[in-house]
């Protein structure tokens, strides 16, 4: 494999967190920086050249030019039509179907990825096992959600959601006059390093590869060993794994 790009390194944190301030004002800047960011952690565990590669909740392709330009065949999913089409038409070869039942065979892909989306379904686990389901064997899993106790887990809630999800609901609806777009128990849930920590070691059809705090300096990743702290500083946990 190539000299990758990829260093976990303060300044990459900084620089995600600088684009995580404008994601409501400047999706485009936002989107295209993490985008350009999953693909150079991906290609550390998976050569993505040649690679079918399907995007678990693959919004308004953002993400497609990333990943098609390190040669993978791109294949976007997403369960609502409106966010697919955020940018327009959705892309030739985009698809419409749920995360929890995905519309493909066992073993077709060789790159599954998924991000900021496990948050957003009510079964996460459950799309976590069909990420792996139609992964093909030697494959490789790519999962990262937000953290429910982290700093952004209420997203544009925060930080009231700390004070309990309706509660953080009904406030923003009130000072911003129309719901969040994220409504809890709707479209957001509480997801947490604790159960993805679980979920990973108890399936059976892959092998664990990494499971690290997605955004933060590798000389921070000693958060996950300390239950309780993981949750709230973690901010987005990455499961890594590799199908049997």
């Amino acid at each position: 494999m190539p000299d990758l790009p990829f260093r976990p390194t303060l300044r990459r944190s900084w620089r995600l967190f600088q684009a995580f301030r404008v994601e409501q004002t400047d999706p485009d800047h936002f989107y295209g920086t993490l985008a350009r960011d999953s693909v150079d952690q991906v290609s550390t565990y998976a050569d993505l050249d040649g690679r079918w590669t399907l995007d678990v909740g693959g919004g308004p392709g953002y993400f497609a030019d990333a990943f098609r330009a390190a040669g993978a065949t791109y294949t976007p999913l997403d369960a609502d039509l409106g966010e697919l089409s955020g940018l327009g038409d959705p892309m030739p070869g985009t698809v419409l179907g749920s995360g929890m039942q995905l519309p493909f065979a066992d073993d077709s892909f060789g790159v599954t990825y998924s991000s900021n989306v496990l948050e957003h379904v009510s079964e996460p686990w459950t799309m976590a096992d069909e990420m792996v389901r139609v992964t093909e064997p030697g494959g490789l899993v790519f999962l990262s959600y937000t953290l429910w106790w982290g700093p952004w887990g209420g997203h544009e809630t925060a930080p009231w959601h700390f004070l309990g999800g309706h509660r953080a609901a009904r406030r923003y609806e009130r000072t911003h006059g129309h719901p969040p777009k994220n409504v809890f128990g709707e479209s957001l849930f509480a997801v947490t390093a604790a159960g993805g920590i679980a979920w990973a070691r108890r399936q059976t059809a892959a092998d664990v590869v990494a499971v690290i705090p997605r955004y933060l300096p590798r000389w921070a990743w000693w958060v996950l060993r300390v239950p309780g702290l993981r949750e709230v500083v973690t901010w987005n946990l990455a499961i890594v794994l590799r199908k049997r």
